[in-house]
């Protein structure tokens, strides 16, 4: 699965749109290499989101292509 639609799927970001911007801009790393958003993210990943307020890192559990609002959060652990 893409990168884009993971992060849009998984509700961490809201839009496709905004997660491909922030993947163009350089703003995601997987495994520690920055990617662009036709990245095929795979289970056991380390992703890492630069955000203004500081950064989210996240290993994914899990790849669905449509999941609930409240499984969302089933498809990721956040790393402190």
């Amino acid at each position: 699965m893409r990168i884009d639609k993971f992060l849009k799927v998984s509700r961490i970001l809201k839009r496709r749109t905004v997660a491909q911007e922030a993947a163009s801009a350089g703003k995601i790393s997987v495994n520690g290499r920055e990617v662009k958003p036709a990245y095929r993210v795979k289970v056991g990943d380390v992703v890492e989101l630069a955000f203004a307020s500081g950064t989210l890192k996240f290993r994914v559990l899990a790849l669905k292509e449509t999941v609930k609002k409240d499984e969302a959060s089933s498809l990721y652990e956040v790393i402190v």
